[in-house]
Formats: structure tokens, sequence, C-alpha cells
């Protein structure tokens, strides 16, 4: 899966590359602001297909003694970079547009909608190519927000072209612009949302930790849970630790059995694959804060 992702992001990568180059010179020789403003989204979605394609590279290297997880987090720092700069290039098209909204240049309405309608079919294809891989990592569905936002921002030019075509409507350049960076604020907030959760090790967006205390006391021969702890490795991946308190004064052998069964119903019902469970035969005394969950009599 893995494989087809990173083929995927590297046609990807070229078709904006090359659609990059005709949008910023099509902008300059058709006055075109819309068509600026997307070549610049453009240009942010070739440096995320980039990171994307870097950040994947860093994340398949196996641990080491430095960093027992791998790299894994550079998932999240790459989406991270990516939300960044659709921030960026979102406050850049708007400090263009406002000004021209009094004060419209001229723009050549059929050039516009000729590129912006070619600009939809690559970004489009482009964002087809990711949108299976983007339930199943971060990078991708940075990428993937990138060329949807765009595909979306080039149907607006395309808009705009057809009305300065149609009404000889200049300002509709600059209106589609503002809309162009409405769409890309949008997924780079939620963007960073996610990418700042795993950075911050918060619960997996889904995930009911309450619901998870619940099934483990639920479980026989368990009497407490305490300093239950969730977090996220890099996307799709949770990661659980969690104090069990057992019945009784089982034998090793049978709370290594206990613990294994505990495990895969965290599989089986949460997802959770990497969990670490320390097990007690007796209550600790003192627990501090932690949440401290035991079994309903």
């Amino acid at each position: 899966m893995a494989d087809h992702h990173r083929r995927m992001l590297w046609v990807a990568l070229g078709l904006n590359l090359g659609l990059l180059v005709v949008e910023v010179t099509a902008g300059f020789l058709f006055s075109s602001l819309a068509l600026l403003a997307d070549g610049v989204h453009q240009a942010t979605d070739v440096v995320a297909l980039g990171v994307a394609l870097v950040a994947q590279s860093l994340v398949r290297k196996p641990g080491s003694a430095r960093h027992t997880y791998g790299l894994m987090r550079f998932e999240a720092i790459g989406a991270q970079v990516n939300a960044f700069l659709l921030v960026a290039a979102s406050v850049w098209v708007v400090a263009e547009a406002v000004p021209r909204l009094d004060s419209p240049d001229s723009v050549d309405g059929a050039g516009v909608l000729v590129v912006a309608v070619g600009a939809f079919a690559v970004n489009g294809v482009s964002a087809l190519l990711l949108a299976r891989g983007r339930r199943h990592d971060l990078n991708v569905r940075a990428a993937w927000l990138h060329l949807s936002a765009d595909a979306a921002g080039s149907l607006a030019a395309a808009a705009a072209g057809a009305a300065v075509l149609a009404f000889d409507a200049d300002i509709a350049d600059s209106i589609a612009s503002l809309a162009i960076a409405v769409l890309v604020l949008a997924g780079a907030w939620r963007l960073l949302r996610d990418t700042t959760n795993v950075l911050l090790e918060g619960a997996p967006r889904g995930l009911d930790l309450a619901a998870v205390e619940a099934a483990l006391v639920d479980q026989p021969h368990v009497e407490a849970v305490h300093h239950l702890h969730v977090w996220e490795i890099g996307s799709e991946l949770p990661a659980l630790s969690v104090h069990v308190v057992l019945d009784g004064e089982p034998s090793l052998h049978d709370a290594q059995a206990q613990g294994r069964t505990l495990k895969e119903m965290l599989v089986e019902r949460f997802g959770i694959e990497h969990a670490t469970l320390e097990l007690e035969c007796h209550d600790c005394e003192s627990v501090g804060s932690a949440r401290h969950v035991t079994r309903s009599p």
C-alpha cells in the first residue's frame, strides 16, 4: 500500500509541476489574479507533494536505539509544514485580492477560462489518484487537501473567466481569488488540528476513552484499571498503556494469558495494536491524579 501511495504521489507531482508553469505564465499574460492565486497554491501543492514523498521515505525507516519508534512522527511534521504553507498562500492571496475589489485590473476572460478548465482537470485527476490513501496517511491527506482545494480554486477561476468574458466583470477575478483563499484556509485548519493532536500525543479522534476503560473493566478477572493513556504514534497507529488490577492472586502464567486476552480485545474492538499493559494483583495505594475505574459490584 505504501509503495502504491508513493507512486501516486510521484505522478501527481509531475502533473502539478507542469501545471504550475502554465498557470503562473498565463496569470501574468492575462493579468489574472485568480490564475496567479491558483498558481501560488499550485506551488504549495508541488512543495506539499515533495514534503509528503520525503516524509514517507523517513517514516519507512526502521526503529533504532535512538528512535525506537522509528521516524513515524515525520508524517505529522510534514503534514503540518504543508498546513502552514496553505495558510501563507491564503494570506498572500487575500492581501492581493482586497485592493483589487475597488480597482480591478483588466482581465483576459477567455484566456483565464481555458487555462482554469485545464487546471481543474489536472487537479481533479491528481486528487483522485490520492483519494484512497487519504484515510490512512496524514501526508497523503495533506496532499489530497491541497489538490482538492486547488481543483475547487480552478473551478472558481474558470467561473471568474466566464464572468469576465460574458459580462466584462473584471471584479469577478478578485472575488474568485478570495473564495479560493477561504477554501484553502478551511483545509489548512483541519490539517493543523489533526497534526497538532498527533504531535501533542492526544487521543485519536473518534476514539472514546471511556469506552476503552469500560471494555477493559468488563473483562473477566479485571477488578480495576488506572493510568490509562492513549495516543497516536502516527495516523492510523494508536498506542495505549494502562495499569490493570486482576482479581485474586494469579500465577505469572495466568496473568500473561489474561494480558494476551485483553490485547486481543483492544485490537478487535478499537484497532489498538500497540498496547502496553502493567498487570497488578493488588490495587495501588496511591495513583496520584490518574483516572481510576473499578468494576461495578
